[in-house]
């Protein structure tokens, strides 16, 4: 059989949110890829290890690497990513390639593969560039699941569908017919940039993790509240992963 590499969806930082299948996974794997530079990624990393040390039964061959840092400057955005992924793509196909024939590797991605997530389309560079392997994906807990489950609320209305989109995006407004949106990806707080009437926001940063924080209440009353605490948060961990609902009431 060729080489094989499974993504596994490890969830929002509690290493109890890892599924069966993914603990399944795990133990199969011959090697682990753990990206590691910043400090983002350190803490992302001291979660994977804990789950390595909590779940895998055997002793596991694994291989830490830093990941290229993406230009912000650049001013296409588009651009800017594009020619970031390239960079991991090439790092992704020499450790890929140095892989036995036979042998699986894995990499432990935060939340779910296939929401906001770019492992999936590097690896499709990485295929691009003659590299031979099969993939496997294994579902994870989402920050959408994360979020409603640690408020206790439903994600959509009754009957009505969820707009899922970036801060970037909702800088140039509320999106067309929406009725509940929830944001990932909001380092501009765009929440604090809206029109507020009539909204309400349900905030959660570490979501699952131990120094989880949560606040919801109408938008008007509760945005810089958000506000200063993401920037308090930011600073005393030196990073911050943080997913909002607003819905209109």
């Amino acid at each position: 059989m060729p080489r094989q590499l499974v993504l596994i969806g490890i969830g929002t930082g509690n290493p109890e949110h890892l599924t069966v299948e993914g603990i399944n996974a795990l133990e199969r794997a011959d090697v682990l890829f753990v990206p590691t530079k910043g400090e983002e990624k350190a803490a992302l990393a001291a979660v994977r290890r804990e789950i390595v040390a909590r779940y895998r039964t055997r002793p596991l061959n694994t291989i830490e690497f830093a990941l290229p840092v993406r230009d912000t400057a650049n001013v296409d955005y588009k651009a800017g990513v594009v020619g970031w992924h390239a960079e991991i793509s090439a790092q992704y196909a020499a450790m890929i390639g140095a892989m036995g024939p036979d042998e699986t590797g894995a990499l432990l991605v935060w939340g779910d593969p296939g929401l906001y997530d770019s492992t999936l389309r590097i690896l499709d560079c990485v295929r691009g560039e003659g590299i031979a392997f099969s993939m496997k994906v294994v579902p994870g807990i989402t920050a959408l699941q994360a979020l409603t489950a640690a408020f206790a609320i439903p994600l959509n209305t009754i009957g009505n569908p969820v707009t899922i989109t970036t801060g970037r995006k909702l800088l140039h407004g509320w999106p067309d017919g929406a009725d509940s949106v929830v944001v990932m990806l909001d380092g501009q707080k765009s929440f604090a940039k809206l029109d507020s009437e009539g909204l309400h926001i349900w905030w959660g940063a570490y979501v699952g993790m131990e120094q989880q924080m949560l606040i919801e209440g109408p938008l008007a009353d509760v945005a810089e509240k958000i506000a200063l605490a993401r920037d308090h948060a930011r600073a005393e961990h030196g990073w911050i992963m943080d997913v909002y609902l607003l819905r209109r009431v």
